[in-house]
């Protein structure tokens, strides 16, 4: 494919600030459920409910004596120190009704109560400090996910991108799928793979590829040697962490100003083109993953189709095609798809984020998808 200017890119779409995912995400972890924040409200409700059906002998104040600790649950400490005094002076009240004021008992209810707003107090600050702290792991997960798997624009030289990522495990912010597009003065360069392992050696993975893809593309001119840089750019992360089995499935693709699309599929899932009503594999010549290039047998060509408007290449990882519902029955990716009236990537990508969860559930792994339609 010859060698063009970079068409116009449409930018990245705008991230919120770190400050604001930080309060966004504090927020979120200080939020009691609705339950929680409900029963402060029932417990003072039954006790009067009590006081009022119960002989006048008797005050029902005792209750409350937990209400300090209940607030501390969703509220800070300094409301917990008035609902404490609030708390105290009620049942100095229920108890002047019953005639009981000094009696012992009464007393040593006061003073458990006050010691109650105390350790309230002290369970509130504590609730909120972890709350903090929980929202500065979420904030840096997020940071973390978005500085990795960047978001992808929406219009990238001359095609019309969407992406989604779903991690299998939800306290998880990045898994074990990757995906990248690059504008460059070869064409738009996709890559979307699959690292072998779960957790944070995965993560790290991830990270490396996703960064040694970013720096080759832009400066290699051919596809195939740009998969064999990726290839060596693994194996060395292989021999550094002692891991012989450390690979990564991958597929490269090349978008040039013609329409026409070079595809490199390094042990990868064929790619999908999508068609209103059809959908068909791309039969792409097989390689061995990203870090086992040596145990490659033939020529090394890649896979060349045109992509007409109307038509969307589909790239996912095995995590849409073998999810499973709880009969143990795959996803039905290709009979799901060819449903779809039309093929715009946003609308491809959000059905199956949507129609695979719904399917199988809880994901079991990782979920990746990427589509690509020209603009013309």
């Amino acid at each position: 494919m010859p060698v063009s200017a970079p068409a116009a890119t449409a930018p990245r779409p705008v991230q919120p600030s770190l400050a604001d995912r930080w309060h966004s995400a504090t927020a979120e972890a200080l939020r009691a459920p609705a339950w929680v924040r409900v029963m402060p409200a029932l417990l003072l409700g039954v006790d009067l409910v009590l006081e009022v059906a119960v002989p006048g002998a008797v005050a029902a104040g005792f209750l409350v004596t937990v209400l300090p600790v209940v607030v501390a649950f969703s509220l800070g400490p300094v409301a917990v120190g008035t609902v404490t005094v609030f708390t105290v002076v009620l049942q100095v009240l229920l108890a002047l009704r019953a005639g009981h004021l000094l009696e012992q008992h009464h007393l040593w209810t006061y003073l458990a109560t006050a010691l109650a707003g105390a350790m309230g107090a002290g369970l509130a600050w504590q609730r909120r400090r972890q709350a903090r702290d929980l929202a500065r792991v979420r904030t840096v997960a997020d940071t973390l996910q978005h500085a990795v798997l960047r978001p992808v624009p929406t219009r990238t030289g001359g095609l019309r991108a969407a992406a989604r990522y779903r991690p299998a495990q939800a306290d998880s912010a990045v898994g074990g799928d990757l995906y990248e597009v690059c504008e460059t003065r070869f064409g738009t360069r996709v890559l979307l793979g699959d690292v072998r392992g779960k957790g944070l050696e995965a993560v790290r993975t991830v990270a490396d590829v996703i960064g040694a893809f970013r720096n080759a593309a832009h400066e290699t001119p051919d596809l195939t040697e740009l998969a064999r840089q990726l290839d060596r750019h693994v194996r060395r992360e292989a021999a550094e962490r002692h891991d012989e089995e450390l690979f990564v499935t991958a597929v490269l693709a090349q978008h040039g100003p013609d329409g026409w699309v070079d595809l490199v599929n390094r042990g990868h899932l064929p790619p999908l083109l999508l068609r209103p009503g059809t959908v068909r594999p791309v039969d792409c010549a097989q390689q061995p993953p990203l870090g086992l290039g040596y145990l490659a047998v033939g020529a090394d060509l890649p896979t060349t189709l045109r992509l007409h408007p109307g038509e969307t290449l589909l790239l996912h990882t095995d995590g849409v095609s073998e999810a499973r519902d709880t009969a143990g029955d795959f996803y039905p990716l290709d009979t799901r798809l060819a449903r779809l009236p039309g093929t715009d990537p946003e609308s491809v990508v959000d059905f199956l984020d949507r129609d695979v969860r719904r399917y199988a559930g809880t994901l079991a792994d990782d979920l990746a998808v990427l589509a690509l339609s020209p603009t013309g």
